[in-house]
């Protein structure tokens, strides 16, 4: 005997019941009988079960009567883009929505600038399934980082991943700011208000004229840039930039904001260069670097930019 007592037997009757585990005998409903699991697994998830076929067959009609009408869309698209030249968009995923339809929905290339060094690690994941699924459809991806993010791991790992697919990367010392262009008709920037300072939010240009500029910008800092070959140190490019900042007087502060890297690590360089330069002070280093000729040569590309349009 298990010596329980009415109550906990009503209780554990109860479980069984719910669980479907048991049942009333047929012609006698006041007789309750075990039913396998297998039996009981089946009548209580059953109707559930037929409710998300039938819940998936709805989603897959439904996308597949508004990708019919993708056609008409990029025609109106291409029509509206003449006449509204740019929106400006706060809410973060409205944003993210738009950015995830286009890298669903281009056709051809993907240009982006990525300012700040070394990519946040938590978002490489996202970045890395939206980059295959591009190249799987053969649209061509062009990004250009900058010098430091060469040292991150994770950073290094996602390139040597996505140009394994055919995804071309480059570094440059400095670049502009954040940039993504879809088929050369429409452009993410991002939001600054007039200290210079980023907020959340981002301009979206379609205006031809300003979409071909934007695109002649991006085109000028690619030919200025270094391939990202990701087994192959790269001190030296990063040196050369913060000896370049440097001569032109620029403090630890503002190299390190203009190279995308932190303060401390712009001044542990910054004491390797002039201890490699046998120097004691920023001039005695500067001084060293002119005798030396070390900034005679500007880098490949360093023409002026292109001109915006009138």
């Amino acid at each position: 005997m298990l010596k329980l007592d009415e109550a906990e037997v009503s209780r554990i009757e109860q479980v069984l019941r719910l669980m479907h585990l048991l049942q009333p005998r047929p012609g006698d409903p006041n007789v309750l009988v075990p039913v396998s699991p297998d039996v009981a697994a089946a009548d209580l998830v059953g109707p559930a079960e037929h409710q998300i076929r039938d819940l998936r067959q709805a989603v897959t009609d439904v996308r597949s009567k508004l990708l019919s009408l993708s056609p008409l869309y990029f025609e109106g698209r291409r029509l509206r883009n003449r006449f509204e030249a740019f929106d400006v968009v706060t809410d973060v995923d409205a944003i993210q929505n738009m950015l995830d339809h286009l890298g669903q929905t281009c056709r051809k290339e993907v240009l982006t600038v990525q300012p700040g060094g070394a990519r946040p690690s938590t978002l490489l994941p996202a970045a890395r399934k939206s980059a295959e699924g591009m190249l799987e459809r053969g649209v061509r991806m062009h990004t250009i980082y900058q010098h430091t993010a060469r040292s991150d791991l994770p950073t290094k790992a996602y390139v040597r991943d996505v140009t394994a697919m055919g995804a071309e990367i480059r570094t440059a010392d400095q670049v502009i700011d954040r940039m993504l262009i879809y088929d050369r008709e429409t452009v993410f920037l991002p939001v600054r208000t007039a200290d210079e300072e980023e907020s959340t939010g981002a301009a979206i240009v379609r205006e031809p004229t300003l979409v071909a500029f934007l695109c002649a910008v991006f085109e000028h800092l690619w030919d200025s840039a270094t391939p990202f070959v990701y087994d192959t140190p790269t001190t030296d490019d990063l040196k050369q930039s913060i000896i370049r900042l440097m001569a032109r007087g620029y403090k630890d502060e503002m190299v390190a904001r203009r190279l995308g890297m932190s303060v401390r690590t712009c001044r542990r360089h910054i004491s390797e260069i002039t201890e490699e330069l046998e120097a004691t002070s920023r001039f005695q280093a500067g001084y060293n670097v002119a005798m030396a000729g070390l900034l005679g040569k500007e880098p490949a590309g360093a023409e002026p930019p292109p001109k915006p349009p009138a």
